[in-house]
């Protein structure tokens, strides 16, 4: 009997690409909604692949014969580690696939809000011509200070493209040595540091228990007043009352928000109408080459388990059981 795989829910026309990768396989894909259809569509795969459903406790204890779940992307919070790790069934996700595109991502929120780019693209699209609000709200990155939170794969390459804008750049992550830090060419620094000094803030690092939440009313107090908040990595980082009464107090002068909590941001939110924040809806991962590469990863990862050979980039510490 060929191997099952399933795919949970994805954001592509197709599974052409996977299949391609699985053939020789049984191959389902649906677009689950609820619990009781992950349940369903799971109850007999060797092997499950998820974008964005939540595998939670209930979908993984009726998985009698996963040999692994793997998550189209680098987050895996819409699984439950614990949960699969209790199950022995390891989850693995695609570390790699989309760094350049994400970290480009971030320097263009940050070029576009510091030299007010949309601001004055709207401004002049309305039929108006001259500087719009104060001269202040036009920065320099080479005036400023720029703390990173999270020095992963991608936090490393904002790094790397910040240094050459003269910067002064101070990065906090409890996970990496002080010294690799320096080697970067960059400052390592406390997380109450890097927020009393950043004039800009961009936000790399996933989101745990630790993390979630970790941006609420009293640490956006402690930057500086008129910083720039930007985020990238995950919505649930910030607490969103919190981030709004920031923005309207002007305790943050500007934001960029490629997530949110929760997605899509609901219809009426205070921020789709500030005209000091840039949105974008969860796209800084895309180009045609990262999607490719991550469709074959994922596939590539579900095929290796069903085969019984070693899997990579395992999240919750559980080996591939073949």
């Amino acid at each position: 009997m060929n191997s099952k795989i399933v795919v949970t829910d994805y954001a592509f026309p197709d599974l052409s690409i996977e299949q391609a990768v699985l053939a020789g396989c049984d191959l389902t894909g649906r677009q689950c909604k609820t619990e009781a259809d992950l349940i369903d569509l799971c109850k007999d795969a060797d092997a499950v692949i998820t974008q964005f459903a939540r595998v939670n406790a209930n979908v993984i204890a009726g998985m009698p014969r996963a040999k692994v779940i793997v998550r189209y992307g680098i987050g895996v919070d819409n699984v439950d580690l614990e949960a699969a790790r209790a199950r022995g069934i390891p989850v693995c996700n695609v570390p790699a696939y989309c760094v350049d595109e994400v970290a480009d991502h971030t320097l263009a929120f940050m070029l576009a809000l510091t030299r007010q780019v949309v601001t004055h693209t709207n401004h002049l699209q309305s039929g108006k011509w001259g500087l719009v609000g104060p001269l202040t709200n036009l920065k320099a990155l080479a005036q400023l200070t720029v703390g990173v939170i999270g020095f992963g794969r991608i936090g490393r390459e904002v790094v790397r493209r910040l240094v050459p804008f003269k910067c002064a750049i101070r990065v906090f992550d409890p996970l990496v040595p002080a010294e690799q830090i320096r080697k970067a060419g960059v400052e390592p620094a406390s997380f109450d540091e890097v927020l009393k000094t950043a004039d800009l803030l961009t936000l790399h690092c996933p989101s745990t228990p630790q993390t979630r939440k970790i941006f609420n009313r009293d640490s956006l107090a402690k930057l500086k007043r008129g910083a720039i908040l930007i985020n990238v990595g995950r919505g649930d980082l910030v607490d969103v009352p919190a981030l709004t009464a920031a923005l309207q107090s002007g305790q943050l002068s500007g934001a960029a928000l490629d997530v949110f909590d929760p997605e899509p941001i609901p219809a009426g939110h205070p921020v789709l109408k500030m005209p000091n924040v840039l949105l974008t809806p969860h796209i800084a991962s895309a180009s045609p080459t990262a999607v490719h590469k991550l469709r074959t990863a994922a596939a590539e990862l579900a095929l290796r388990a069903v085969r019984g050979q070693p899997l990579p980039n395992i999240v919750n510490g559980v080996p591939g059981r073949g």
